[in-house]
């Protein structure tokens, strides 16, 4: 895939401040998206804050090599029901948050340690690309059905929840949305070409605002796609996890011997989800490899990305509530833009600090509706099943033994197949991975017919 910009090129001042847009408007949608589903008070502004900084603590640990972005993970969300509502006689609200997030970065560390020890070869044998290829295509398939979702509402919801603007509009938005991105990005020459996505973002975001106005001025519901009303709510400062889980809420246990059980409900709620979420981790880092040439699972090296990941997370949690993870759609941002320089990236987690207190910026980029930022993700999230199914292009398909493997990892992920053990959910994703190591350490011995 040709980049513009390799990892350690430097781009102009001006230009990193507008790719460093660009990545934030790829990736801001689902990391706010996080504790606006959560509730209980979370604050986006502080989930965007300590996305911010996680990535700065992943870019530290990985030496400054790895340019993907880290955001809130959608895949502890049922954790962080649990951590408010344990199941016991106590909850510890926001410092059960941030108590489950260091449970889930201590698992990452502990990996660290093991692959420190002994090296990566052995995932390159148990997830070779016949295996790894199709469930990156997966990371991509499984999100599909949010971007077609997106596409269909906008940001005015009426009493029952329900978006109140015209699905045709929408849907218009959207793919105005769409093809101006995909136009800058194949007929775009030099800078326009870069920044795809705020163009694309800005046409479709224009087109549903005249729509708005239309709709408020003349009353007519079907033309009402973006919330204005946010800008009435704006919070100004950041209400962050550590200040509420140290300073607002009162530490009421409950009755003797509670205390122990909600940590243990805790580290049942984060721990077995982290280990799945590893999987999606290597996942992202090969998908991502494979893009800007380089193994990043020997340089800087998998314990190094895990510990990033890990620690990331944690502070990341400390400050916004969520653990955060690597973000498919930052590295579909990368492929896209063919801008792959890790100042980038930086400036994006520098931009998403400074942005969590300005709150008329970041009320801007909250009213961004979802039919825009469906448009958007339809892009984004093709690119990585298409970069997935790349991998496999060297693969011997015609040797059943193949096969089978990516046909079980492609048919199980794009039909979601789910298991849930309490509240403890393994994706769609970890399943297909988890059955693909399966089915080719099975049928990987079998010597191919001559």
């Amino acid at each position: 895939m040709k980049l513009t910009y390799q990892v350690e090129d430097k781009p102009k001042f001006g230009q990193v401040l507008v790719f460093a847009l660009q990545q934030l408007l790829a990736i801001l949608a689902a990391t706010i998206a996080v504790p606006a589903i959560i509730g209980n008070g979370m604050s986006p502004s502080a989930a965007l804050f300590g996305a911010g900084v996680g990535t700065i603590v992943y870019l530290l640990f990985t030496k400054f090599k790895s340019p993907v972005f880290l955001g809130s993970s959608f895949a502890f969300i049922g954790s962080m029901f649990a951590a408010f509502a344990g199941g016991v006689t106590a909850s510890l609200g926001y410092f059960g948050l941030i108590l489950g997030a260091v449970f889930a970065g201590l698992v990452y560390v502990v990996l660290s340690f093991i692959v420190r020890a002994c090296g990566v070869e052995w995932i390159n044998k148990l997830m070779p690309p016949v295996v790894i290829g199709p469930t990156v295509a997966i990371i991509g398939l499984s999100l599909a059905g949010n971007a077609v979702g997106d596409l269909q509402i906008g940001k005015v919801l009426n009493e029952e929840g329900a978006s109140v603007a015209s699905v045709y509009l929408c849907i218009l938005c959207g793919l105005v949305t769409l093809f101006v991105t995909m136009i800058c990005s194949v007929y775009g020459k030099k800078m326009l070409k870069m920044i795809p996505f705020i163009i694309g973002i800005a046409a479709g975001y224009v087109l549903a605002a005249i729509l708005t106005i239309i709709g408020n001025g003349a009353g007519i519901d079907a033309l009402k796609i973006i919330d204005f009303s946010a800008f009435s709510k704006m919070q100004w400062i950041p209400d962050f996890t550590f200040v509420s889980a140290f300073f607002k809420e009162p530490f009421g246990y409950g009755e003797v011997g509670s205390m122990g059980s909600y940590i243990l409900t805790i580290a049942v709620a984060y721990v077995p989800v982290a280990f799945v979420v590893f999987a999606e981790h290597i996942a992202d880092h090969k998908n991502l490899s494979s893009i800007i040439e380089r193994d990043l699972l020997k340089d800087p090296g998998l314990h190094n990305t895990l510990l990033g990941d890990g620690v990331g997370s944690m502070v990341g949690a400390f400050f916004g509530g969520c653990p955060n993870t690597t973000y498919g759609e930052s590295v579909g941002c990368v492929a896209i833009s063919g801008n792959a320089s890790i100042i980038t990236i930086f400036a994006t987690a520098i931009l998403a600090i400074v942005a969590s207190f300005v709150a008329p910026f970041v009320t801007i980029l909250a009213t961004i509706p979802n039919c825009v930022m469906g448009g958007v993700c339809i892009a984004l999230y093709g690119f990585i099943a298409v970069s997935g199914l790349k991998m496999i292009q060297g693969v011997d398909l015609e040797d059943n033994r193949n096969l089978f493997t990516v046909s079980v990892i492609l048919i199980c992920g794009i039909g979601g197949l789910v298991v849930s053990f309490g509240s403890v959910t393994i994706t769609e994703v970890a399943c297909a991975l988890i059955l693909g190591i399966i089915t080719n350490a099975i049928l990987k011995n079998r010597k191919k017919d001559k």
